[in-house]
């Protein structure tokens, strides 16, 4: 599906992400035994050889599995640690796959993560539907409500800096915007094996509505190619042909040496123009595309003898 670069594609505004106030945020480095043993639904399989150190192992997975209270103002909410990794993971993703979400956030357990959603789902923290999509197919999708939004915003789940997205903003385009969540997961994989550590995502909404706030601030230099190119640098993109594209996700990670980076990345479609994907990859954002769309797609950067690389979601 095709987006096209700034401005012709506006955020309609019926949902906007939530961003909680600026605040020191201390991340916990987790050896690999401790990642395993935090992963919601994974498989314990350790055998240590130390009878005490087991059990200990066995009562951190009994509290993990355990409900626990959330507050928000006087209503309590009772989730595992599982479930509220799941509403994080939908709530900074907007529209999330339920094969995907068992996928990455379950280990392939399908069972674990459909009572997850359940429960989820009778306390009115996300949505659980089908819908259409092109080509007479239909797609289960899990979103965030306003009642999710608000506990993952007023218990601080999430680092700060990062948005909290809920509802469906643009129907339409339901399956581009949960291919996302495996289009990052496919980044963060390439980030981790270079020693380095995810930390937050934006999606193109809040993107372009900063871009937008600060292109109104211009006033009647708004069309001036060289005000308009600072505003696009401030922002960390590029002006292509008098337009600014915006990518479809950035991801922002740190590196092995603790360096802050970012990384942009479009999700590109058989329907794409050309001209669209030319000012893509001007802009320098990595490109991605479905396995059955590839092939055309690097037909058409050959034909424009554009050089560039199309990953397979």
């Amino acid at each position: 599906m095709s987006r096209d670069a700034f401005p012709h594609d506006s955020h309609d505004g019926r949902e906007t992400p939530d961003i909680p106030p600026h605040r020191t945020a201390h991340v916990q480095r987790s050896t690999p035994e401790e990642a395993v043993n935090r992963r919601p639904g994974a498989p314990q399989t350790l055998d240590l050889g130390d009878g005490r150190r087991r059990e200990h192992l066995q009562d951190s997975d009994q509290r993990a599995d355990s409900r626990r209270s959330y507050y928000v103002r006087d209503r309590a909410y009772l989730l595992r640690d599982s479930e509220i990794h799941s509403l994080k993971e939908i709530g900074k993703f907007r529209v999330i796959s339920v094969s995907d979400l068992a996928k990455f956030a379950y280990d392939g357990n399908h069972e674990r993560m459909n009572s997850d959603i359940r429960h989820l789902a009778r306390q009115s923290l996300i949505t659980d539907q089908t819908v259409e999509i092109p080509r007479k197919e239909t797609l289960r999708i899990v979103t965030v409500t306003k009642t999710g939004h608000r506990l993952l915003r007023n218990t601080n789940q999430l680092p700060a800096g990062q948005p909290i997205y809920y509802g469906l903003a643009k129907p339409r385009e339901v399956r581009h915007d949960a291919d996302l969540y495996r289009l990052y997961q496919k980044e963060v994989e390439a980030i981790e094996r270079r020693g380095g550590r995810p930390l937050r995502v934006f999606l193109d909404y809040e993107l372009k509505r900063n871009l937008n706030r600060d292109l109104a601030r211009l006033g009647p230099e708004k069309d001036n190619p060289d005000r308009k190119s600072e505003v696009a640098e401030n922002h960390h993109l590029v002006l292509v042909n008098g337009k600014i594209p915006v990518p479809d996700l950035r991801v922002e990670y740190e590196t092995a040496e603790l360096e802050l980076r970012h990384v942009d990345l479009e999700l590109a479609t058989r329907d794409y123009r050309p001209r669209a994907m030319a000012e893509k990859v001007s802009a320098g954002f990595s490109l991605y595309g479905r396995s059955e769309d590839t092939s055309r797609l690097r037909r058409v950067l050959d034909r424009r003898k554009i050089t560039a690389r199309i990953l397979t979601l």
